[in-house]
């Protein structure tokens, strides 16, 4: 798995290699992983690109909300949102992988005051999540995905 050293922005190849690799150790691994999402709950996000409608997998954490499974857009606390978003908002129904259940969603962007419980709730479970808010004047999104029965 790729360590990150602080020297500066990550390449975005860096970025998909570190992806990859996490998908790879999620899927032999029935959804747990090493590293900084050690013991974290995390899911493998299928969307379809906005532009070139290509296949695209992003690994994400996530806490439940009864049913519903939330995840933030938060690209590390960068000024702009992620790709996966944009996906999303453009081609909202996805599939989500939990463990080694795959299963279709309906992805929402949640609205205030939704969104600040929803985001408040996954703080308490990765604290660390809340500093991305004081390095980003944007205000992140909060996704409910929720699955089609």
């Amino acid at each position: 798995m790729t360590v990150w050293i602080n020297t500066g922005k990550p390449k975005e190849s860096d970025v998909s290699n570190w992806n990859d690799e996490v998908i790879e150790e999620f899927r032999a691994n029935r959804g747990k992983v090493s590293g900084r999402f050690q013991g974290r709950d995390l899911l493998l996000l299928h969307t379809k690109g906005a532009k070139t409608g290509a296949d695209r997998v992003n690994p994400l954490a996530y806490v439940r909300d009864g049913e519903r499974l939330i995840v933030i857009a938060a690209k590390g606390g960068a000024p702009t949102n992620p790709d996966w978003y944009h996906n999303l908002v453009a081609n909202p129904t996805i599939s989500v992988e939990v463990g080694t259940e795959k299963f279709e969603a309906l992805a929402e962007v949640t609205a205030e005051p939704e969104r600040s419980r929803l985001y408040a709730k996954l703080v308490t479970v990765m604290p660390g999540f809340a500093d991305y808010l004081k390095k980003t004047t944007r205000q992140i999104p909060v996704i409910v995905l929720k699955p089609v029965k």
